[in-house]
């Protein structure tokens, strides 16, 4: 099997626009955390992206044990939680930052695994296409922690589904393609579902040579912060916002240290949604 340190997720570059190609499939973008998952009967281990243990943060996980059999496995996929039916990732954060995890937890915010490849099956099968890779997963049942995606042939249709829905987005991997570990290639695409909208600069701070920017928004006459994008010192941007005025945090809601300025510098940005709490989810400078 494997060594923990030989082998990361395959990675995603990323377009704009969803499109059709006989070449391609076309899955779901679930709103998780990506891990590979080493399984047999006896063990389990769950290994983020970056290669923590994740194996104790989501015991009910350990169910996958019994899908294995006698085998050697590693699954690819995202660990996810839902709210309302749907993913929802503030929701698996509140549960990934849990230390103490008791039946009530499991009981209140289950995670589930949604798997979509296999790497390894008593042997490496990387160097498989995709499409004979999937072939192989579909011999494992569905069980109440373990969902395999279904993959789609029309990207654009998927994508006007997930949009309605107000999904994350979808993926179009290349039937034929290899696994590469810890690779970004275009024959794994990911097309998010991205909302964009103008919002004020109200401040910043500077580290390791990039300025992260106070985004702020009005309600009812008052200024609420969003969240923050970062932007590197040669932006042109900086310029202009460095030379504004200064002046004290008028944010409602945050109160962290930094440089404020009059919040009359407009700027429009891309995310892929809100919080409960109003706040931007991976937003970026359009």
């Amino acid at each position: 099997m494997f060594n923990n340190k030989d082998i990361r997720p395959m990675l995603l570059k990323e377009i704009d626009k969803p499109f059709n190609d006989n070449k391609y499939l076309y899955e779901i973008k679930f709103d998780g955390i990506r891990a590979l998952i080493h399984v047999s009967n006896k063990s389990i281990k769950i290994i983020s992206r970056n290669g923590k243990d994740m194996s104790k943060m989501y015991p009910e996980l350990s169910a996958l044990k019994k899908i294995a059999h006698h085998k050697e496995i590693i699954f690819d996929g995202e660990i996810i939680a839902l709210d309302k039916g749907k993913p929802s990732f503030q929701k698996l954060q509140k549960r990934s930052r849990l230390k103490n995890i008791d039946d009530q937890i499991l009981e209140e915010i289950p995670v589930y695994f949604i798997c979509f490849d296999i790497l390894y099956e008593n042997k490496e099968l990387i160097n498989l296409p995709l499409i004979k890779r999937k072939d192989i997963l579909n011999k494992y049942p569905d069980t109440m922690y373990f969902i395999k995606t279904k993959y789609y042939l029309n990207g654009i249709k998927l994508f006007n589904k997930i949009k309605k829905l107000n999904l994350e987005g979808i993926v179009a991997k290349e039937k034929d393609s290899i696994y590469i570990p810890n690779k970004r290639v275009d024959t794994w695409i990911k097309i998010k579902n991205i909302k964009d909208k103008e919002f004020v600069i109200h401040g910043y701070t500077f580290k390791k040579e990039k300025y992260s920017l106070f985004l702020g928004e009005y309600k009812d006459n008052q200024l609420y912060y969003v969240g923050s994008i970062s932007i590197s010192a040669n932006n042109p941007l900086m310029l202009k916002i460095l030379k504004a005025k200064k002046v004290k945090n008028k944010f409602l809601n945050f109160h962290e240290d930094g440089v404020f300025i009059t919040p009359n510098i407009i700027v429009t940005v891309t995310y892929l949604e809100r919080t409960k709490d109003g706040k931007l989810r991976h937003p970026s400078l359009k």
